[in-house]
């Protein structure tokens, strides 16, 4: 069975409360449920809540929910909760639940190559940055990769770096730098495996979680999408994503 799971977490510290931030007259882990479930290879949508007041309204608006500690240290470790609840559960999905726009496509995407090849056990995405802005912002994080499409780095700075280029649009054009984005697919067994494992050197000083996969040696495929995704962290974010919304609606 192939489940996708987003965790819910309540405290966030750029936006408290996030899961239940409105946009458009729905709560955004509504947005992000919604969008989940446009996809044709998922078996199972369930959000993983830490807090009683997003249970209650996740549960109101037909969601299946699970009940986590408050005190898991990622969302992998809340997804890792749910997952050893559901021993059927043997492809995972973990959505983003400040991705209230994710793509059903996307979230097909990365699961392919756990579907059709059993010696792939953990996959995510990555989409080509054709603007600055985007190359230079330490929160948009940049991933380079092999020839077969392994992950080999993770990084908030622009890499590669572009030597020869003299200007920063010079370096965005003559390169492929790309966009890591946060969807990950773990088979079972890996997923349970990472979450017993300590926080590396690398993930510390990025502060990005998923390098501990590669300083243990996880092999992660990288599949190049053409669609992008809006991430709600901040309340400027929150702004846009409202905004989005209108902008679709009035189409």
């Amino acid at each position: 069975m192939i489940v996708g799971i987003i965790p819910a977490r309540f405290a966030s510290s750029r936006l408290m409360g996030k899961p239940l931030a409105d946009i458009g007259g729905k709560p955004m882990i509504q947005h992000t449920y919604n969008s989940a479930k446009k996809s044709k290879l998922l078996d199972k949508v369930i959000i993983a809540v830490d807090d009683e007041k997003v249970f209650q309204v996740v549960t109101a608006f037909g969601a299946e929910a699970y009940m986590t500690p408050k005190d898991c240290a990622s969302g992998s470790d809340r997804i890792a909760f749910v997952v050893e609840k559901i021993p059927d559960a043997e492809i995972i999905v973990n959505i983003q639940g400040d991705e209230p726009f994710i793509k059903g496509k996307m979230i097909d995407q990365a699961i392919e190559p756990l579907w059709i090849d059993k010696k792939v056990n953990l996959s995510t995405l990555a989409r080509r940055i054709t603007n600055v802005e985007e190359m230079k912002s330490p929160a948009v994080v940049k991933v380079v990769f092999d020839y077969h499409n392994y992950a080999m780095y993770f990084s908030r700075s622009p890499i590669p770096f572009v030597r020869d280029a003299r200007t920063n649009l010079e370096k965005v054009q003559s390169a492929d730098i790309y966009k890591h984005i946060g969807l990950y697919v773990y088979r079972r067994e890996t997923l349970l495996k990472f979450t017993t494992l300590k926080p590396t050197d690398l993930e510390q000083i990025e502060k990005l979680e998923q390098l501990r996969f590669l300083e243990n040696g996880f092999k992660m495929k990288i599949v190049v999408t053409e669609y992008d995704s809006l991430s709600v962290d901040t309340p400027r974010d929150l702004e846009l994503a409202r905004r989005f919304l209108e902008r679709q609606n009035k189409k």
